[in-house]
């Protein structure tokens, strides 16, 4: 079911310029899916890891690998 929440909400993504420019600016993906939660849709910030290299029309979901800090 949750997977059927993101593909809704890439769709949603795709015909929002705003929503579009939110969710790119987001700094990891438990953001965007509070986002998605936001305007109804629920899935996990996993569930959306889980889901790179998929697309869903004119978006394909890429994860990005960004080193951590380093004590």
């Amino acid at each position: 079911m949750a997977i059927e929440q993101l593909k809704a909400f890439l769709k949603k993504m795709q015909e929002d310029a705003a929503l579009k420019a939110e969710v790119l600016s987001s700094s990891t993906a438990d953001d965007v899916a509070q986002i998605a939660l936001k305007l109804g849709y629920e899935f996990s910030g996993d569930e959306l890891l889980r889901f790179s290299g998929n697309k869903v029309g004119k978006v394909t979901v890429k994860k990005n690998d960004v080193p951590g800090e380093y004590n």
